[in-house]
């Protein structure tokens, strides 16, 4: 083997995956067919929970004071993102180049083995291994590893090559984005519905503003350059009546609406992620932020299967999760789309919820829904009100330190929380200390979701496996079901 997992694509999804594996100790080997970064901004931003993920492996202060936001909208409808209660905000003006860049950076310092130029031509999975046909600089070679993981974007070689099933709509429009220097707009954050379609500005680092610019019944097109400026300039003014073709374009990109996920995460030794596995329209930023915790749910369970501390069963959980989150999320950005880019024959809906979202239920219910706040996994019955779904922040102090819920992820391994000091406990999950970190503290104030737990058992990823009193298994059961079998010294 040349390794133990090779991943195809250095995006934020392939950086993060990267990381998450050495974190493991899993050696890694990432393919990106582009020889640089391209420097492009494309996603925005992290949503609430991506911000809660950077901040449990101790990376969020990599990006340095960041500008946040309570404000976010659904549809183009605005949304008071702060009914969320213990929720971090979302950072709205960060470029993916600056996200790759230091989610690189990171990776490499874990000792990620990064392949720049490298491009696969083609796979085979063999039950035992999958060999790569590789070409790079040196000319064409053969990889193999015991795992392929393709975060290699929405038209995937490894998708392809390795036969998975890509069902969805096609695209029904074409819309432009544009980063421009050199030009005052009037700021558009959530978008503006306009006759004819919808135009969105909004303020980029160094002087640029982003634009979109969707003009109803222009049809799709299979490009294989991107648009020109003037395209774009021209269907700006057919919009708004504004000349911007005096601007300087840094960067021009078209997108549409196709919405496609595949049926399946896994097969057999091939995985995908990010992208690779789902695309859909752009809304509310959601794309970048989702490939990233596709990732951060892989990670773990992919370097403790090739550690052998866990069986490959674990592997099907990642495709259950994520298959029923990417699900949701190709269902909330077509209802998005619909509300956003549709003609005055939905202005009635909009209106309905409009007057919806008034009410502080339904504005959580969405604003949870697109900033991935929402998730909740199956792990298992219990009444408890934290299981299957993330752990919140929660500062702790044990004996002879001070310490938070956020903090102790920062190696992803998983934690056991003794919040009330019970050596019966500790002793019950000690067969697992080699990949479970058993931590007495006691929370330093009060949470009401945690009123009255004694334990909480938390997954490398930052969700709750187990808690007491409201789960109705045992700890041993809950350990081994996520960690594995307990080790035999």
């Amino acid at each position: 083997m040349d390794a133990a997992v090779i991943v195809v694509g250095a995006g934020p999804a392939g950086m993060m995956l990267a990381g998450e594996l050495r974190l493991a100790g899993v050696d890694v080997v990432v393919l990106e067919r582009l020889e640089k970064r391209t420097g492009e901004s494309r996603g925005l931003g992290f949503t609430a929970r991506t911000m809660e993920v950077f901040d449990q492996r101790g990376i969020l202060g990599r990006f340095g004071a960041l500008e946040t936001s309570s404000q976010g909208h659904f549809g183009g409808l605005p949304i008071d993102f702060g009914v969320l209660e213990g929720a971090l905000q979302a950072a709205k003006t960060v470029p993916q180049s600056v996200t790759e860049t230091h989610l690189e950076q990171w990776a490499a310092g874990l000792g990620a083995d990064i392949r720049r130029g490298h491009e696969v031509l083609s796979l085979k999975d063999d039950g035992d291994g999958v060999t790569v046909e590789v070409r790079g600089p040196e000319g064409e070679h053969l990889l193999r590893a015991a795992y392929l993981v393709g975060c290699d974007g929405g038209r995937s070689l490894v998708r392809k090559a390795a036969g998975f099933d890509f069902p969805g709509t096609p695209a029904t429009m074409e819309m432009y984005l544009a980063d421009i220097k050199g030009i005052e707009l009037a700021p558009r954050m959530i978008g503006e519905t306009l006759p004819g379609g919808m135009v969105m500005v909004g303020p980029l680092p160094g002087g640029v503003t982003r634009i979109i610019v969707c003009e109803r019944g222009t049809p799709p097109q299979r490009r294989e350059s991107p648009p020109s400026f003037g395209e774009v300039a021209d269907a700006w003014k057919r919009l708004t009546g504004e000349d911007i073709s005096h601007a300087e374009p840094v960067w021009v990109s078209a997108f549409g609406d196709a919405t496609r996920q595949v049926t399946e995460y896994r097969r057999g030794r091939v995985i995908l992620a990010g992208d690779s596995a789902h695309i859909h329209l752009p809304a509310g930023g959601q794309g970048m932020n989702t490939s990233i915790q596709d990732a951060v749910n892989l990670g773990w369970k992919l370097g403790a299967v090739v550690n052998n501390t866990a069986s490959p069963d674990l592997l099907d959980t990642y495709h259950s999760e994520r298959h029923a989150v990417g699900r949701r999320l190709l269902m909330n950005t077509r209802a998005q789309g619909l509300l956003f880019l549709s003609g005055p024959e939905v202005q009635p809906l909009r209106e309905v919820l409009g007057e919806l979202i008034g009410y502080d239920e339904v504005a959580r219910h969405l604003a949870a829904m697109v900033s991935g706040l929402e998730i909740t996994y199956d792990v298992g019955t219990g009444s408890h009100p934290l299981l299957g779904r993330r752990m919140p922040h929660l500062e702790l102090t044990g004996p002879g330190r001070t310490t938070s819920s956020t903090e102790l992820l920062h190696c992803a391994r998983g934690v056991l929380l003794d919040l009330t000091d019970n050596p019966r406990l500790r002793a019950r999950a000690g067969a697992w200390a080699d990949r479970l970190d058993i931590v007495t503290a006691a929370p330093a104030s009060t949470v009401a979701a945690l009123e009255g737990t004694t334990a909480v058992l938390i997954r490398p990823d930052g969700y709750v496996a187990w808690a007491a009193p409201g789960s109705h298994h045992d700890l041993p059961m809950a350990i081994e079901r996520w960690f594995g079998k307990p080790s035999a010294g």
